[in-house]
């Protein structure tokens, strides 16, 4: 079957290869006079048309077992949510301390809510509209069809217009045999006399993913034949293919031919330099590497991993441009501190490949562990002390300085509030002492789900704070919160402005920047209460670096109160670290590198896996 659609494809493309070089390039055709004009769209003679590549999208590429998914570009995005597989963790999950920001935490929150919500029974019949929308979709045939087959599955399905490239997507999604796609195109071939592009990058992708390479090959005979150019869909498909064959330095071809028309992916990027790598070209994977960088671009982990792969490798292949262990362990570092700088977290799979490369470095005898941190911050395998959470003098007055310009005085505070109040604000802190604790107290109190006892939760956690830890504290409330009401008893109100310093706002006005500012204005020491983790006011910073400082503070001087307050018990709060979790180093001589499973973790939290690396003397 597949050289009956290759026989057809390349006597379309003799048939058309004057229509192309007349400039009517709309269309490939079997028989010219009958030939049916396909729009520009389904061709995409440019690369800066991305219709063509659309219906790629979303579509899964399994290998290894490993879900990945094909994007927009037609590119691999990698692991679907970074799932690896947990018979290969090399650690132990450990003991997670309670806290918002520890990996995990927001996963098995949101399972306990699952847990909680009331079961639907199973008994339960289908929505109507469900089991009528699905009756009519397009099932794959289990084996090719010859043409006559194919032209009854499409009139029993009332021909539409688009059939081909539905059942086309239809076979990828559901991992149909190649040579049921390959039927397919001989039936669109012998049909219409037509081969749209878009069908054909279907079928490229289809091809890709499941590493049919040599069919990829004749495909790219056959585009580059019929069509004046490539977009970036095909190109990144043609990259990925190549690079993982002998062929991979028309990967490299594709690369630079790609750069003439747009800014090559980190992946098109990664794909290539994973080939260097492969076959001993170390000086070309760098120089790739550089060039990645110099763009603007992100590097993929994957693309991290290759490198140190590589490195770990002491013979190179034919060919081999290998540079010396020196310029590649000070390469290699650089990223390490790039990792660091930008507060990124190797994944599982990219930590192992860290390891064994340090292992590796001849002359030096490095050892790693898996390892967990104490909550004092002392790395459990080597007991050395991990980084301090606590922002130096010149970081505080950088952050406090962005925060004020930014979130406090920036375009959008007086939505929130009005210039008056927030000056009426600036003044009763200026009058004040140093605050030891500022509390969000609407939010406080809205941890008690008996809308009843909201006062009474407020009330409690101010006496914990005032009384039994002594600190000094102000309630940061609404107006509407001192009217006596089932919800704000008046004698609580009273004993919580007694005890506490209060401001409270007008009803319109959200808390935050007030709380923000009250606590960075009374100085390093200073913590909040609060729920709210402030993903709105970090993204308001200005850059990476900010955002990075901002997001340290808060693990840092955010109090959260732990479980629900009950009348006569203590309130506790959430720990919150000593240690910052970050890559970090002392002297050259040992490094500590916090790692990411990948399964739970949500973004605004931080790992709690550790691979500590040791140089021994």
């Amino acid at each position: 079957m597949g050289s009956t659609f290759i026989l057809k494809a390349r006597t379309c493309l003799k048939s058309s290869q004057l229509l192309l070089h007349q400039g009517s390039p709309a269309f490939s055709t079997l028989k010219p006079p009958q030939a049916r004009s396909l729009c520009t769209r389904d061709l995409s003679l440019t690369l800066g048309v991305r219709q063509t590549h659309r219906s790629s999208s979303g579509q899964t590429e399994g290998q290894g077992g490993v879900k990945k998914t094909i994007n927009r570009r037609g590119e691999d995005d990698g692991p679907v949510n970074g799932r690896r597989d947990k018979r290969s963790a090399p650690w132990q999950r450990p003991v997670v301390p309670k806290s918002v920001f520890a990996a995990g935490t927001a996963k098995r929150t949101a399972e306990m809510l699952r847990r909680k919500a009331p079961l639907v029974c199973e008994d339960e019949e289908e929505p109507e509209w469900r089991t009528a929308r699905g009756a009519g979709r397009l099932q794959p045939p289990e084996r090719p069809l010859p043409p006559a087959e194919w032209k009854k599955v499409k009139e029993s399905q009332g021909n539409p217009p688009r059939f081909e490239i539905q059942m086309m997507n239809v076979l990828f999604t559901s991992g149909a045999e190649l040579n049921v796609a390959k039927s397919l195109l001989t039936f669109v071939a012998t049909e219409t006399g037509t081969l749209p592009y878009k069908l054909l990058l279907q079928y490229l992708t289809l091809c890709v993913s499941g590493g049919h390479d040599d069919e990829v090959f004749d495909v790219y005979d056959i585009m580059r034949g019929s069509f004046p150019s490539l977009d970036t869909g095909a190109s990144s498909l043609f990259i990925k293919a190549f690079s993982r064959t002998a062929r991979w330095r028309e990967a490299l071809d594709l690369l630079h031919e790609l750069k003439k028309v747009f800014n090559p992916s980190p992946r098109n990027y990664g794909d290539v330099i994973a080939a260097a790598v492969l076959h001993g070209e170390a000086s070309t994977a760098w120089a790739l590497y550089d060039e990645l960088v110099e763009n603007g671009l992100s590097p993929y982990q994957e693309t991290w991993e290759v490198l140190f792969k590589g490195a770990s490798k002491e013979e190179g292949g034919e060919g081999t441009t290998a540079m010396s262990q020196a310029e590649q362990q000070e390469r290699l570092m650089e990223i390490l501190l790039h990792m660091r700088n930008n507060q990124i977290y190797p994944q599982q799979s990219l930590a192992s490949s860290i390891k064994n490369w340090f292992e590796s470095l001849t002359g030096q005898e490095w050892t790693g562990s898996w390892t967990t941190a104490t909550p004092k911050g002392v790395c459990r395998s080597c007991g050395s002390e991990l980084e301090s959470i606590q922002l130096t003098a010149e970081e505080y007055q950088q952050l406090k300085d962005r925060v004020m310009a930014d979130i406090i005085q920036g375009q959008d505070v007086f939505k929130k509030t009005t210039p008056e109040e927030l000056q009426r604000f600036k003044l009763f802190v200026k009058r004040k002492p140093a605050f030891d604790v500022v509390v969000d107290g609407l939010n406080v109190a809205n941890i008690n789900k008996d809308k009843s006892k909201q006062s009474e939760t407020l009330l409690a956690v101010v006496l914990e704070l005032v009384e039994r830890q002594g600190l000094t504290v102000l309630v940061l409330g609404r107006k509407h919160m001192l009217r006596p009401s089932r919800s704000w008893d008046r004698q609580n109100m009273n004993l919580i402005q007694q005890k506490a310093h209060c401001f409270f706002t007008d009803n319109i006005s959200e808390d935050d920047p007030f709380l923000l500012y009250a606590t960075l204005h009374s100085g390093n020491h200073c913590r909040f209460v609060s729920r709210d983790l402030m993903r709105d006011h970090k993204a308001c910073l200005p850059d990476g670096a900010t955002r990075r400082l901002f997001f340290k503070w808060q693990r840092g001087h955010q109090l959260v109160v732990d479980g629900y307050v009950a009348a006569g018990r203590r309130v506790r709060f959430q720990s919150i670290p000593s240690y910052d979790t970050i890559i970090q180093t002392s002297g050259g001589d040992s490094w500590h590198i916090p790692y990411d499973n990948a399964e739970d973790r949500s973004t605004y939290e931080v790992p709690q896996q550790w691979l500590c690396l040791n140089k021994n003397h």
